[in-house]
């Protein structure tokens, strides 16, 4: 169901050990190849946690920090409309987060929609309880929302993460139990971290960034791929990011994102576009591989 049909009625592992240059010629040729056709809007199940929403998400933080980003230059209207053409293309994922200050853009969006066929994927970077606490009750006020799918712990670089800040994760832990959030997890940006999360049974969903270059990555893809496999076979959402390198790969989208699928390792990856055309031309493109 679209967002206009609801308007009227309600007035994807042969990337998987990369080896440098070699490989990713072969995936720009096509020697490598992937073994189903993939859509953006493919309908896939995030690890155990029973949410169900498409391949693709919509992201709002390229370059997003100090509560604003490329995406919330687009302003409120601007961005709102942006996330709407993407449902109308039926993607149901929408990442966001408070460092990007994009909470006030996707909730214009998802008011227009009904909240049941759409996922909302948020991140705190408190390390306090507290903290935390207060940062769901405001991005639930923020979002205009109940409550949040996936709250993650933001931008970790601590090997010791989960000792050092197991207050935040027992109130996100409680938040699931009330039916706050339905699932939690976190983001990483040390491979230390990474790794961590890899051995957490408290970790439901990884956001991970991965691309065949390494750019803005935690460690050489290679490494990172060991990690993730470890988060596979553990049952973790895996959810991947920098799919791009943040934009190094802008000009190479087709292998990047070749990559990304042949892996097998990533439930969905989020993406965001900074306009109509760059939506539509990254949907097209993630439906030509395979």
């Amino acid at each position: 169901m679209n967002r206009r049909d609801f308007l009227l009625y309600a007035s994807r592992t042969a990337g998987a050990a990369w080896i440098g240059s070699n490989q990713l010629a072969a995936l720009a040729s096509g020697a490598v190849t992937t073994s189903t056709r993939f859509t953006a809007a493919d309908t896939v199940e995030l690890g155990k946690t029973g949410i169900k929403t498409s391949r693709l998400a919509m992201g709002t933080g390229t370059f997003g920090f100090g509560h604003r980003s490329n995406q919330t230059g687009l302003g409120i209207k601007g961005l709102s409309e942006l996330l709407l053409n993407g449902y109308d293309q039926d993607l149901r994922f929408f990442d966001t987060a408070d460092a990007y200050g994009s909470h006030p853009h996707v909730a214009e969006a998802i008011k227009q929609l009904p909240r049941d066929k759409v996922t909302i994927l948020t991140k705190t970077w408190s390390r306090d309880p507290k903290a935390a606490q207060a940062d769901l009750d405001r991005f639930r006020r923020e979002l205009g929302t109940d409550y949040l799918d996936i709250c993650l712990m933001h931008c970790l670089t601590e090997g010791d993460w989960t000792e050092r800040y197991r207050g935040v994760m027992d109130v996100l832990s409680e938040a699931k139990e009330k039916g706050v959030i339905r699932a939690h997890g976190c983001s990483c940006h040390s491979l230390d971290a990474l790794r961590a999360a890899a051995r957490s049974p408290w970790v439901e969903v990884d956001l991970a960034r991965i691309n065949p270059i390494g750019s803005n990555m935690d460690a050489a893809p290679g490494t990172v791929v060991s990690v993730l496999r470890q988060m596979k076979t553990a049952g973790k959402a895996i959810v991947g990011m920098k799919i791009l390198g943040q934009g190094d790969l802008r000009s190479r989208q087709d292998e990047a994102l070749k990559y990304a699928l042949s892996l097998g390792l990533l439930d969905a990856f989020t993406i965001g576009a900074e306009n109509k055309s760059e939506q539509m031309d990254l949907i097209r493109r993630i439906g030509a591989i395979g």
